[in-house]
């Protein structure tokens, strides 16, 4: 009598994704080492081994998620910076894209601030490195030809205003609520005119 092999079950789209979101939000609460599969499968309502037949691997799991968000972030951060805007522009709609990101993906956005540096210590996680390394390029590009061109003062720190942006912005995934008061795109007008113009009344000139 012939071996039966075990049956691969494959998810719908919609129950793949759900469990990722699921998964993410996980990861980002408890930390990814912390995690288990059968947390994960306690939070989806099914048994820990039911979830391998839809991934190998929790590794799998944050390697879909990370992936997926970095794929999304580039698509815009691409469009941005290919539009040909002036300096200040493009910081404007770098910054808008970003708080788009984090309400589409806000606990791979976490879990990418707590986990990317030991993660892409590991061969599967490289690509963590590669986008880190192009998304310092594009900031820093564009705050330099900023200055460049006059649209930002020329006695910035280049590196430290990277910083405190990239940071600024990026530590919103930590409040951040989709669904919330404000919009995405209020919430980056609202931290662009803090960045750009300050918090300090303005003082008529005499």
């Amino acid at each position: 009598m012939p071996n039966k092999k075990k049956t691969q079950v494959t998810a719908s789209p919609e129950r793949r994704r759900e469990l990722l979101r699921l998964a993410a939000e996980v990861f980002a609460a408890q930390g990814y080492n912390a995690t288990t599969v059968r947390r994960i499968a306690d939070e989806a309502g099914m048994l820990a081994g039911s979830l391998y037949y839809h991934f190998d691997s929790k590794e799998s799991m944050l390697d879909e998620i990370l992936s997926a968000f970095l794929d999304e972030l580039w698509r815009g951060y691409d469009t941005v910076l290919a539009a040909g805007l002036g300096s200040r522009e493009t910081i404007e709609a770098l910054v808008t894209e970003s708080f788009r990101e984090i309400d589409r993906h806000r606990a791979a956005v976490a879990i990418y601030q707590k986990e990317s540096r030991h993660l892409a210590a590991q061969p599967r996680f490289h690509y963590l490195t590669e986008s880190q390394q192009k998304f310092e390029k594009a900031w820093l590009g564009t705050l330099e030809r900023g200055v460049a061109d006059g649209a930002f003062r020329d006695d910035l720190d280049i590196r430290l205003t990277y910083r405190f942006v990239r940071d600024t912005v990026w530590v919103a995934a930590s409040w951040y609520r989709p669904g919330g008061q404000h919009s995405p795109e209020e919430i980056a007008r609202q931290y662009l005119s803090m960045v750009l113009d300050g918090i300090a009344v303005r003082t008529p000139p005499t």
